[in-house]
């Protein structure tokens, strides 16, 4: 543990030292430096990718992989995708609709209707995401409520907060490049060693799916609805949109794809390799523990620290983004940008101490609810058709319906799903509520853009 506790200590040092103390509002909210420049590939291609491979994320993928085999580890991996219909949408947002930013796009469609039921989703996006990784940082150091758990939490927050508020956005660029290295060689390391491991078997992890219709292959179907609606409601990735020019931002999403469906493989296969050497009732961290010993273990707990950091930095700037420059609460100086990340980082902690503590139901949840913005993305930034508002308003509501039903059904409150379908595991029934929640949206998108084009003709 001393080692682990040197190591995130000389990342944070770094952190602050590579953080630069920004005082004008486009270098806080947008990245820009003195002089106005853009970020370049190199910084926006990692950024991208530490920013969305959170310590949740790694966690996620290994426990999987652990509990499902290659299908669970393939299935996370999936919304790595997202990356690709991501920059699809980025793309047409800005170069054939001229939008500057999501709401801005949405107002123009929906009014005030659809500013704010974007903004309501993208911000507790944001708390789910300061919650969930902060509570990774708890897991490394202890049980739930123990001093080492607590402890760990305030100082992780504390410091990755510290930097923020100096300088924003521009600062969790900076500081993702070098987060980003000293993650992936953790990740290279950890790969070396379980793959030079003599009980390592290629053949059994790639076999380790092998029931067609088992839960891994059921997530990886849920993933691949979702990665159309999911990029657009994670602020985090379209604020790197609007940064660059055109090229540098395509090519910045399409490398990011790539890099990041590696990344998480990593962890889905080392998650793999303990669940086929698992003891009957054994733990996965017990398990790696005793198979890989305490050495990689520390490269194991850093890549989650770092990761959690590096998209805690850039949470926070997009909170306060969203509160200062795109909802316009109050007005856009750096002062009240800073008080935004305070006000993120209260309401992530009140999530954390009172609220569940499933790390994939955030994401199940999260993923569920923004499907509102499929028909979003297929109608209207894709298709470029105009649609009826009442449209939005019922995919919004049978999104967020859909997203409480899974949340509710998971936790065991309520039986909906089962006694109608006669299905029993918890993703199966994901699956069905996102195919009801897909459907229904896009059902209702297609008579409300038939409502448009008469009216248009009738006036």
């Amino acid at each position: 543990m001393t080692s682990l506790l040197v190591a995130i200590a000389a990342v944070a040092v770094a952190s602050f030292l590579l953080s630069p103390k920004v005082r004008t509002a486009d270098g806080f909210f947008r990245g820009t430096s003195d002089d106005g420049r853009a970020p370049g590939l190199l910084t926006l291609t990692l950024s991208q990718v530490t920013t969305w491979i959170f310590a949740r994320s790694l966690m996620n993928a290994a426990i999987l992989g652990f509990y499902y085999g290659i299908a669970g580890a393939l299935a996370y991996a999936a919304y790595y995708l997202s990356f690709l219909t991501g920059g699809l949408i980025v793309d047409r947002l800005r170069f054939r609709h001229g939008a500057g930013s999501v709401q801005e796009f949405l107002s123009d469609h929906y009014g005030a209707m659809g500013r704010w039921s974007y903004n309501v989703v993208v911000g507790v996006r944001l708390l789910s995401e300061v919650f969930a990784n902060l509570l990774v940082i708890g897991i490394i150091f202890g049980a739930a409520g123990t001093t080492g758990y607590t402890l760990a939490i305030v100082a992780v927050a504390v410091l990755t907060l510290g930097y923020s508020m100096m300088g924003g956005l521009r600062a969790a660029l900076r500081t993702d490049v070098m987060q980003t290295a000293v993650l992936y060689a953790g990740l290279a390391v950890l790969l070396a060693l379980t793959f030079t491991r003599p009980e390592f078997d290629p053949a059994a992890v790639l076999a380790s799916s092998a029931e067609a219709g088992g839960p891994g292959w059921v997530l990886l179907a849920v993933a691949l609805l979702q990665i159309w609606s999911y990029p657009l409601h994670d602020p985090v990735m379209m604020d790197r949109g609007f940064l660059a020019d055109r090229d540098v931002t395509r090519r910045s999403f399409l490398n990011a794809a790539w890099i990041s469906v590696l990344g998480i493989m990593v962890f889905g296969v080392i998650g793999i390799y303990a669940g086929l050497n698992k003891a009957e009732g054994e733990a996965m961290v017990a398990v790696l523990t005793r198979l890989l010993g305490e050495p990689a273990m520390v490269l194991f707990n850093l890549a989650l620290v770092v990761s959690a950091v590096s998209t805690l930095d850039s949470t926070f700037a997009s909170a306060s983004k969203l509160v200062v420059a795109d909802m316009g609460i109050v007005a856009p100086s750096v002062r009240n940008g800073r008080l935004a990340m305070a006000g993120f980082l209260l309401g992530g902690l009140a999530f954390l101490f009172l609220g569940n503590k499933d790390l994939f139901a955030a994401v199940a949840v999260s993923g569920t609810a923004s499907m509102f913005l499929a028909p979003v993305v297929f109608f209207n930034i894709l298709g470029g058709r105009r649609v009826q508002p009442w449209a939005f308003a019922f995919a919004f509501a049978l999104a967020i319906a859909g997203g409480a039903l899974y949340m509710l059904e998971a936790g065991g409150h309520v039986a909906v799903v089962e006694p109608l379908l006669g299905i029993t595991h918890k993703y199966a029934k994901l699956l069905a509520i996102c195919i009801a929640v897909l459907a229904g949206g896009c059902g209702a998108f297609a008579l409300g853009a038939m409502g448009a084009v008469r009216s248009r003709a009738a006036a």
